[in-house]
């Protein structure tokens, strides 16, 4: 036959209350023991990630472009080059465009005298202003060398440089592999391709504003609402036989 282990009920009232005072906190103490701690969860530590060890920064870099010209001449592939080499410094140029010719190299006469349809193919592009020229040393004049243009925009980059290892990922001398955190270069080419590859970097910072609404678009779906029709566009394909 069970006993109890606190016989309460043959004691005074006085008594029993005392002894429920002191039991019930000993009961939650022992409750709260085996509660989980729902704020330490997950299997990574906390710490720096990739977005913070190589951030993607906004600053001016250069644009650059080279020209191998014939025999003082443009050809088309060169004048295709120029031109959308202006419409860029149109649409996101910052200053001047600078010219520079290698200085020194052997073509470098037969490069000066393309100058000036180097200019009718940036002006051809709708690009008038002053251009800066100079020059640059080359380091093998016997080497064909190129005229060098360039202006500075708006570019994402990552300031930091990817391929370094400051640490080992599985070190046996130290407990830097057991801490369960991103390796330092972990993430780097992934922020570098993806700021390399942005059309405009101000995208990066926030959405772009809406452009104006299709007002002929929207007078056409409502007279259709008015008259009882569908206002969805409905798009007739008609496809040929092979020889027709």
């Amino acid at each position: 036959m069970s006993q109890r282990l606190f016989p309460t009920a043959a004691l005074p009232a006085k008594a029993r209350k005392m002894c429920y005072a002191l039991v019930a906190p000993a009961l939650l103490a022992s409750l709260g023991a085996c509660s989980v701690d729902r704020m330490a969860t997950g299997t990574t530590a906390p710490g720096p990630d990739y977005w913070t060890n190589h951030p993607i920064a906004m600053a001016e870099a250069p644009t650059l472009l080279e020209v191998f010209p014939g025999p003082g001449k443009i050809d088309r592939v060169s004048d295709m080059a120029l031109k959308a080499f202006a419409a860029g410094y149109k649409s996101r140029g910052v200053g001047q465009i600078e010219v520079l010719f290698p200085q020194g190299a052997v073509n470098e006469a037969s490069l000066r005298a393309s100058m000036p349809e180097i200019r009718r193919s940036l002006a051809s592009a709708g690009v008038n202003g002053y251009l800066s020229v100079g020059n640059y040393p080359v380091r093998h004049p016997e080497n064909a060398a190129p005229i060098r243009l360039s202006y500075r925009e708006l570019k994402a980059k990552v300031a930091t440089k990817c391929g370094e290892w400051p640490t080992d990922l599985a070190s046996a001398v130290s407990l830097e592999g057991m801490q369960n955190r991103p390796y330092w270069n972990f993430g780097c080419s992934y922020q570098t391709m993806y700021a390399t590859q942005v059309d405009d970097p101000r995208d990066l910072v926030g959405p772009r504003a809406e452009t104006p609404p299709d007002v002929e678009m929207r007078r056409h779906a409502i007279e259709k609402v008015r008259a009882g029709g569908d206002p969805s566009t409905s798009w007739s394909v008609s496809v040929g036989g092979v020889g027709g």
